[in-house]
């Protein structure tokens, strides 16, 4: 079994047997991350409100206060707990019953260590990568529906409640919220409570030219265009039952809009290169850091699709705005962090988390994940890393301030502003970037546009 896996992991066993409770925690209480167990289902429901397990072990038949397809119920809780059945009796009937509860694998009794231990195995092994590394303990303050997101503030909490609410719909969704405030986390967290069995595909379409953003979503064939040899397919296609994720939508070309806009009308896709349309099956969950309604104002962006996107809108708030989560997130870091660098941790007093808690925090929860990263590298305190020195009190973000001439257009203002920023970044684009709180890409393409 990977180490590294089953360290990571959380597993909750429910079963009314003591000494089967007791033989599966000997066998896995060593090397696992957390391992709690549960007489009947009413104290699984009180662990279950508290953390989010990876794995459950129980016994087929509904343990006590439960009516019978209880799995369901627990899964439809929690879509990415796998469920693992002890039972007396092995048939084909209870194996495809089994399995339309969301069971994913058997144990017959009498078993032995080693089919606990590989039964846990062959769970983990098919989860994604960093799946096994979301498991989090409830010190983390992380929902049990929306295991990744982290925080207790009013403002997560009514975040992780939409959230709950849309997934398991098939609408599409306008995500929106300032960069690094986690808006992938929020679509990956959607599409993992959806239920739905194709996969999630992330792209960004501010890093992706206009003339190859067609072939990437919808595909080409053979000789569609200068090099391309063979034929491919699309994402749109890879991402069917599934959810496709686009993000920074505002960056997309009026013609790829016009496209993108008869896929979710007509739900067809017609790759580079054939001339017959194909039907596409996937869910459209965009993301954007900047105004889609400002940028329908001044033409860069269909109105048509902009309402087509927004059948609801999920406001990631700015960590700015919920100071009080900032030592949860922190603590995580440290903890994720310190095992991936092999690097030794460190405590926060109150001291340093007030002092965190001071600063604007203008990039947001990847900011506070650099800080962090960046004090475990150097062995300092994370109020000590910041770029710009140690944590200031909080107020405007770490941009220029400058008074607006009298009868300044928006795009006057803009561009004042940008360059004015970048001068203070000294010519450091990213820097400039990460203080506008918009990508590097959007930088380029506007010093672009002004030189011409």
């Amino acid at each position: 079994m990977n180490p590294r896996q089953i360290a990571e992991s959380s597993i909750l066993v429910v079963h009314e047997d003591p000494e089967i409770r007791s033989l599966v925690q000997r066998v896995l209480q060593r090397d696992c991350g957390l391992l709690e167990s549960a007489v009947d289902a009413r104290e699984a429901q009180q662990l279950c409100e508290r953390c989010h397990f990876d794995v459950l072990i129980t016994d087929y038949r509904a343990p006590q206060g439960v009516e019978p397809g209880w799995l369901k119920q627990v899964r439809a809780r929690n879509a990415r707990m796998d469920v693992i059945l002890l039972t007396a009796r092995a048939d084909l009937d209870l194996a495809i019953t089994a399995l339309r509860e969301g069971v994913s694998d058997l144990i017959c009794k009498p078993f032995r260590s080693a089919d606990i231990r590989q039964a846990v195995q062959r769970c983990l092994q098919h989860r994604p990568q960093q799946q096994p590394g979301h498991a989090l303990r409830s010190d983390t303050a992380a929902f049990p529906e929306t295991p990744d997101i982290i925080g207790q503030s009013p403002l997560i909490r009514e975040l992780c409640e939409l959230v709950g609410r849309v997934a398991p719909t098939h609408s599409n969704l306008l995500i929106e919220g300032e960069t690094g405030t986690g808006k992938e986390l929020v679509a990956q967290a959607i599409h993992d409570l959806s239920m739905r069995s194709g996969p999630f595909v992330p792209v960004n379409c501010g890093s992706i030219s206009p003339e190859l953003l067609e072939s990437e979503l919808f595909g080409h064939t053979r000789g569609a265009f200068t090099g391309a040899h063979t034929a491919r397919e699309g994402l749109c296609a890879y991402a069917a039952g599934g959810t496709l994720f686009l993000d920074e939508i505002g960056e997309m070309s009026m013609p790829m809009q016009v496209k993108l806009l008869r896929m979710l009308e007509q739900r067809v896709i017609r790759p580079v290169g054939v001339d017959r349309e194909q039907p596409v099956d996937c869910r459209v969950v965009a993301a954007t850091n900047c105004s889609l309604q400002e940028f329908v104002r001044i033409g860069r962006f269909r109105e048509d699709l902009y309402y087509r996107l927004n059948v609801l809108t999920i406001q990631v708030p700015p960590l700015r705005d919920r100071l009080e989560d900032i030592p949860l997130l922190a603590r995580y870091f440290i903890q994720k962090l310190a095992g991936e660098l092999n690097a030794p941790g460190f405590a926060l007093g109150e001291r340093e988390l007030t002092r965190m808690q001071q600063y604007h925090w203008p990039g947001n929860v990847r900011e506070l994940r650099n800080i962090i990263e960046r004090g475990l590298l150097l062995g300092e305190m994370p109020a000590n890393c910041f770029i710009d020195g140690p944590a200031v009190a909080a107020g405007p973000a770490n941009v220029p301030e400058f008074r607006v001439p009298p009868g300044w257009t928006l795009n006057e203002l803009e561009r004042h502003y940008l360059m004015r920023t970048l001068e203070v970044a000294k010519g450091n684009k990213s820097e400039t970037a990460r203080r506008l709180g918009i990508s590097r890409k959007t930088i380029e393409r506007k010093l672009h546009e002004w030189r011409h």
